[in-house]
C-alpha cells in the first residue's frame, strides 16, 4: 500500500508509517476480549502518538530556526552511556537494534534528534528555583505518595485458564464458572479454599497465596486491579489474555511517609520536575498556536 499522510506540520510531513511505528509497542500491550473497546483504545492510542510526533516536529522546527547543532562527540558520549548502563558491546547493541528492525546509522539519528529536542528545550524554557522551603513542604504533602517506604503486598488468585484458541462458547462457560466461584466466595466461602479447588494458577496448591510482592514485579494492568484492594477485599472479575481471574488482598506492608528532612533533595528535583512539565506543556501549546497543522487522519 502507498503510505498515507497522518498530518501536515508547517508544511512537513508526518506519515502513517511513522505513527504505526511508534505506535506498535503501545498496541501490542492493549489486551481485552472486547473488539469494540479494543478499537476504541487503538484509536486513543494512534492519536496520542500523533500528537507526540506533531510536537517532536514543531521543536525540530525551533532548533533549525534556532540553528542549533550536536556533533558527532555528543552523539558518542549518549550512545556509549547507553551501552555502560546496560553493559552491552557494539555489538550487543547492533544485535538489539536489528531486533527492533533499527540499522546503527538510523538509531545515531534518533540520538541526535532527542539531544537536540533536549537543547532546544533547555534553550527555550526557564523554570525559577523554588522561593523557600515552605513550598518544598507543600509539594512533599502534596505528594506523599512518592515518599514512602517501599510497599510490599501479598495478593491470593484463582486462575480461570482460557485456551487461545477457545471458542466463543468455551470462553463462555470459563466465564460462567468464575462467576459461580465468585459468588460463592462473596456468601462467606473461604477464597483459599476455592483456589485450591478451582484454580489455574501455579499458587493453587498454597491455596492461592502469591507471596510477597514489590510495586513493579507484577504485569501492570494486574497490579494496578490489586493495588485497588483493601485487606481482605476481593477483586471483581479480571480478564487477561491468560484467562479469568479473581484475587485477594492477603496482606499489605510497609508504605510509611519518610521525614520530609530525609528525602528533601528528591522533593526540590520533583518539584523542578514538575515546573518543568508544566512550562514544557505551556511552551508546546504557543508553538502549536503560532503554527499551520493539518490532521489527516
Amino acid at each position: 500500500m502507498v503510505d498515507r499522510i497522518a498530518a501536515i506540520v508547517n508544511e512537513e510531513i508526518i506519515t502513517l508509517s511513522e505513527v504505526e511505528m511508534r505506535a506498535r509497542p503501545l498496541l501490542e500491550k492493549i489486551q481485552t476480549e472486547d473488539r469494540i473497546e479494543k478499537k476504541r483504545m487503538s484509536n486513543e492510542v494512534i492519536r496520542k502518538v500523533l500528537d507526540v510526533l506533531i510536537e517532536e516536529r514543531l521543536i525540530d522546527q525551533e532548533a533549525k530556526k534556532a540553528g542549533l547543532k550536536v556533533t558527532g562527540k555528543e552523539i558518542d558520549a549518549v550512545i556509549e552511556d547507553i551501552k555502560r548502563q546496560h553493559r552491552a558491546s557494539q555489538e550487543d547493541l547492533e544485535k538489539a537494534l536489528a531486533n527492533d528492525g533499527l540499522t546503527f546509522e538510523r538509531y545515531r539519528k534518533e540520538i541526535e534528534k532527542q539531544i537536540l529536542r533536549t537543547k532546544v528545550v533547555s534553550w527555550a524554557i526557564k523554570v525559577d528555583p523554588p522561593k523557600g522551603e515552605k513550598e518544598l513542604r507543600e509539594f512533599y504533602q502534596k505528594n506523599l505518595d512518592r515518599y514512602r517506604t517501599e510497599e510490599m503486598f501479598r495478593p491470593g488468585h484463582i486462575l480461570f485458564y482460557v485456551p487461545r484458541d477457545a471458542s466463543p462458547e468455551a470462553v463462555g462457560r470459563i466465564r460462567k464458572k468464575c462467576e459461580e466461584v465468585s459468588e460463592r466466595i462473596k456468601k462467606g466461602e473461604d477464597f483459599g479454599q476455592m483456589a485450591l479447588l478451582y484454580s489455574d494458577d501455579g499458587s493453587a496448591k498454597d491455596r492461592g497465596d502469591m507471596g510477597f510482592f514489590k510495586r513493579g514485579e507484577l504485569l501492570p494492568a494486574l497490579e494496578k486491579e490489586i493495588l485497588k484492594l483493601e485487606v481482605g477485599e476481593v477483586s471483581p472479575i479480571i480478564r487477561t489474555e491468560m484467562g479469568f481471574h479473581l484475587f485477594k488482598m492477603i496482606e499489605r506492608k510497609g508504605g510509611d511517609p519518610l521525614p520530609f528532612e530525609e528525602v528533601k533533595e528528591k522533593v526540590k528535583t520533583d518539584y523542578l520536575n514538575q515546573e518543568m512539565e508544566k512550562a514544557l506543556k505551556q511552551y508546546l501549546k504557543g508553538l502549536k498556536e503560532k503554527s499551520i497543522i493539518e490532521i489527516k487522519l
